[in-house]
């Protein structure tokens, strides 16, 4: 396998078994964040799961007069495999967080960002620590349950297709950015595959089926050598031949892996997405 396609492996792919959410819990709860500015703020916050303790941020959008019993709108963002660790920083740094450093002042949701340990996977382990971060942050800060989305970058984008797969009449749509379903393009990591469909003979006809009624928006670059962007057309593909009533393709030309960037910056994007609701 080529040293570039190792290398990017390291920032990209999914695996592994999953293991139970029962026994979550937030270690401790700290009152909600009193956010009177015309910024948006970072906070740090943990979550315990069946035991153990990780870390995750919560990004707090700013609040005008009147808001606080609203509920607000609640993304949860998935990292890809180069923010693994137990900092509870390095994820906050990447894809959807970065873009929210440059509009503080008028992002308008809530967007919950896990940190999965390293060697463990959103389609595995790391799962239930994600969607434990989701329920507790949605608690505290009052996320609108009819508008909870879901989004994610590489691993990310494996962990949206799979935690959209597990709960599919949670999440009001979907967003995976360079992500797929089947590891049979690659030796590398062979358990990065959405384990929710992996035993079917069409994986990507079967998700489609389940997940055809959420409105999505996938994005690939490409020049992709990580994650091919064949993952994320066979996908389109599926869901329109399953009739998916809503669901829209942008594959970047000139764009390798790091397509989260342009996805991110995508004006028409979050005009789409806060338009969504159960």
């Amino acid at each position: 396998m080529p040293n570039a396609l190792r290398r990017l492996l390291c920032l990209a792919l999914p695996a592994a078994a999953l293991m139970t959410a029962s026994g979550c819990s937030t270690s401790p709860t700290p009152a909600p964040v009193a956010n009177a500015s015309s910024q948006g703020e970072f906070v740090k916050r943990t979550v315990v799961v069946a035991g153990q303790s990780y870390g995750y941020q919560v990004f707090v959008p700013a609040r005008k007069a009147g808001q606080d019993q609203q509920p607000t709108p609640i993304i949860l963002f998935l990292h890809g495999s180069g923010e693994r660790g137990r900092d509870n920083e390095v994820q906050a740094t990447v894809g959807l967080p970065k873009y929210l450093r440059q509009h503080l002042d008028d992002f308008p949701a809530i967007v919950v960002i896990p940190q999965a340990p390293e060697n463990t996977e959103w389609t595995g382990e790391s799962g239930p620590v994600a969607l434990a971060a989701l329920d507790a942050a949605s608690k505290e800060f009052n996320g609108d349950p009819k508008r909870t989305y879901l989004t994610g970058l590489s691993m990310g984008g494996y962990g949206a297709w799979e935690l959209a797969l597990q709960q599919p009449t949670r999440f009001a749509a979907l967003v995976p950015v360079c992500g797929g379903l089947t590891v049979d393009w690659t030796d590398q990591r062979p358990t990065m595959q959405a384990h929710s469909v992996a035993g079917a003979a069409d994986p990507f006809a079967a998700a489609a089926a389940k997940l055809k009624d959420i409105p999505t928006w996938i994005f690939h670059g490409a020049l992709d050598d990580a994650v091919p962007p064949a993952q994320s057309r066979r996908m389109y593909a599926a869901l329109q031949a399953a009739h998916a009533p809503d669901v829209h393709y942008t594959e970047f030309p000139d764009v390798n892996h790091f397509s989260w960037d342009p996805a991110y910056a995508t004006p028409e994007l979050w005009t789409w997405l806060f338009q969504q609701h159960l």
